[in-house]
């Protein structure tokens, strides 16, 4: 499966900055989803975060998925990599 790669960075109430990646079908190209993907995710964090909108989040490329990115991707329709001060 083609993913598309969003890259985000969501400052963090203590003043750290998450970076993290989401991951989509190419195929899904409505911000609104996709941007609703991250807050869910930031919504599962114990600490409070700042807003996710198109100034956080931004297309950066496309590439093929591995199989366990497939799979995540098929049961909850995004998948997250965590890049920095992400827990």
């Amino acid at each position: 499966m083609e993913v598309s790669v969003w890259d985000t960075y969501v400052p963090r109430q203590d003043g750290k900055v998450m970076h993290f990646d989401i991951l989509v079908p190419s195929t899904l190209t409505d911000t609104d989803v996709i941007f609703a993907f991250g807050k869910h995710y930031l919504s599962s964090k114990t600490f409070m975060t700042g807003e996710l909108s198109v100034n956080e989040c931004k297309f950066c490329h496309m590439q093929e998925a591995p199989l366990a990115v497939v799979e995540n991707i098929e049961k909850d329709g995004y998948y997250i990599i965590e890049m920095e001060n992400c827990s």
